[in-house]
């Protein structure tokens, strides 16, 4: 340790304010955060690249400071779905601080991982007042039953109006119009449940017709529209 001279000519003044950090709540409990083990909990965060043309969602579960489970989603950027790749593979077994440190390839999922430190660092995880946390393996239940992002795709044009491209019901087939030319509800295939069907060998009309469904006033439509193709 290197002191410069201002310091070493100066007197020794006793440290009255040593009451340690401030409690931070993690699983159902109030800790005293010293050291990167103390640190537990579930959270999810958002980031995004410097051109903020793809997004990430990230996900962590961290035990003793330990991360146990990672979720990633990605939006925007086709290269960036080769990042989150490698992040679950890179990510579950660091410590939260190596994992701050880490190269995730993808600016976006960097991004992510600094906002998820902030979270849990100051105890603002999703699981803060819930006693023991939650399993390894509940960012799954962010997916549903057929383990697929929920997500939407809508374009609109001042032109043509909007087209519903895919909402989280799954893959938008049809647009129900009014009498005004007004979308009152759509038609939806659910991938996940169709390619589950197909792989547990069912016939693919069967399936097809199995995972299909509507969504608001789509009977009453008196036009009915591809948003892809109309």
């Amino acid at each position: 340790m290197i002191y410069s001279k201002e310091i070493e000519h100066m007197c020794t003044i006793a440290k009255g304010a040593n009451h340690g950090p401030a409690p931070i709540p993690q699983e159902g409990n109030w800790v005293k955060s010293k050291d990167i083990y103390d640190i537990s909990g579930l959270t999810h965060g958002v980031g995004w690249c410097a051109p903020q043309q793809g997004a990430c969602k990230l996900t962590l579960n961290i035990k003793k400071g330990i991360i146990e489970e990672a979720l990633i989603e990605t939006i925007g950027c086709s290269g960036m779905t080769h990042s989150a790749a490698m992040a679950s593979e890179i990510l579950p077994g660091k410590t939260i601080l190596e994992a701050l440190n880490s190269d995730l390839v993808c600016d976006a999922i960097n991004v992510a991982m600094r906002e998820l430190f902030l979270q849990i660092a100051y105890g603002r995880s999703q699981t803060a007042f819930s006693e023991g946390g939650l399993p390894i393996g509940a960012s799954l239940e962010d997916l549903g039953k057929n383990m697929r992002s929920q997500i939407g795709t809508i374009f609109g044009s001042r032109l043509k109006g909007a087209r519903y491209l895919e909402m989280t019901e799954g893959y938008i087939t049809k647009l129900a119009l009014n009498d005004n030319n007004e979308i009152i509800g759509y038609e939806f295939l659910n991938l996940g449940k169709f390619t589950n069907s197909i792989k547990k060998g069912e016939d693919p009309k069967a399936a097809l017709e199995s995972s299909m469904g509507v969504y608001g006033q789509f009977e009453n439509g008196t036009k009915f529209i591809d948003p892809r193709l109309d």
